[in-house]
């Protein structure tokens, strides 16, 4: 479907501000008779302009998605629309990079308004949001460990943030996505995280580092590798620069006949300052800062990147992955957090997933796509052949 001109609808909501938020985003058509798609989304606990800022930006990507040229926003929220047309300055530092992926979303079409409107004029957007919230609860059900049981470390850190004996592999339920309405043939991205470096043997943050695979991490490579070539039907192979991920891919590539192909988008989180530390290291040594970070998906590391920051690079990695290899399988070799960002984004929930959900070195996780907007995730942290 290609329509030229839309009129997008959305909100967020966050109950206690900050709070369990989730957001709505509807796209009409030009008479806004037909509803052509709708959005919604959990994102944890957050305040209402993030959630609001994130349901415009889920609305203008489901436009883009449409072939939309010409997109009219209607909010109830005065700051979004204020600040979208130019008249207010966005002073937030939650909100910043939110407002420069939406202004970089508008730049794609050919013209985008904004227009406020009162709450009741907003009802389906609203009601999207209400049920994205109500939904939250559904996170615990996909992650690997129980939070309460263990203290979570950071996404990233080396052996991953979840207890190490609380490993898990786990299949969703049911033959197929069918139930979901998602329609045609997805793009399956097999996620292989690297194998095994120094760093992640001491559970060390490994970001932009570049350690190389010990003796072990080359064997889970060339296992991961024989996995893969018996699965066949593999279209391309794609890999974060960084080397672990590099030479993990390469085992995968000379197995399977396939050339590698680097992503930049891909790689890990930037740590920053706390690049080789421990959690304990990083905790001690900014404890202010550690403590906040790790509930808030907008604040970056020191000298580092943001949670928000990597999904906004690898939502864009996924979007071009499915126009460039339509119904196609492709291996996706990468790190934690952009492994568990692309399963948030097939899941639809907030990023708490960061946290909860437990990805072993040189794990398989696979995740769908289709070519109407559905996803689904089919498998979770896969060590059998290791």
């Amino acid at each position: 479907m290609s329509v030229r001109e839309v009129i997008v609808e959305a909100d967020g909501g966050s109950r206690g501000n900050p709070g369990p938020a989730g957001y709505g985003a509807v796209v009409f058509d030009a008479d806004r008779v037909g509803v052509l798609a709708e959005r919604r989304e959990a994102l944890g606990v957050t305040t209402n302009n993030v959630a609001e800022y994130r349901g415009l930006i889920a609305g203008l990507e489901a436009a883009a998605e449409l072939g939309a040229r010409v997109v009219a926003v209607r909010m109830d929220s005065k700051l979004v629309v204020e600040q979208m047309s130019g008249r207010w300055k966005v002073k937030h530092a939650a909100l910043i990079p939110l407002a420069d992926r939406a202004r970089r979303l508008a730049a794609d079409f050919d013209r985008v308004t904004y227009r406020w409107i009162p709450r009741a004029e907003n009802s389906h957007a609203d009601r999207l949001a209400n049920e994205a919230m109500d939904d939250g609860k559904l996170v615990a059900e996909v992650h690997a460990a129980d939070p309460a049981a263990v203290r979570p470390a950071a996404p990233g850190s080396g052996a991953d943030p979840i207890a190490d004996s609380q490993s898990a592999s786990a299949r969703l339920s049911g033959p197929g996505p069918g139930w979901t309405g998602a329609a045609g043939r997805p793009t399956r991205l097999l996620l292989l995280r690297h194998g095994q470096t120094e760093l992640s043997v001491q559970r060390r943050y490994s970001g932009r580092g570049n350690p190389p695979l010990t003796a072990v991490g080359r064997e889970q490579a060339a296992r991961a590798a024989k996995m893969l070539a018996a699965k066949g039907d593999i279209s391309a192979i794609v890999t974060s620069p960084l080397g672990r991920a590099r030479e993990t891919a390469e085992a995968a590539g000379v197995a399977l006949g396939i050339e590698v192909r680097v992503v930049d988008g891909l790689t890990e989180t930037d740590f920053g300052d706390w690049e080789g530390l421990t959690f304990r290291e990083a905790a001690e040594r900014d404890p202010e800062l550690h403590a906040r970070w790790l509930g808030d998906p907008a604040l970056p590391a020191p000298g580092g990147e943001s949670f928000d920051a990597v999904r906004e690079r690898v939502e864009a990695v996924r979007r071009d992955l499915v126009a460039r290899y339509p119904g196609a399988n492709v291996v996706v070799v990468s790190h934690v957090t952009p492994i568990k960002t692309l399963l948030q984004l097939a899941l639809g929930v907030g990023p708490s997933l960061l946290y909860r959900l437990h990805l072993d070195l040189a794990s398989l996780s696979l995740a769908e796509f289709y070519p109407d907007g559905g996803s689904s995730v089919r498998l979770v942290n896969d060590t059998s052949y290791l």
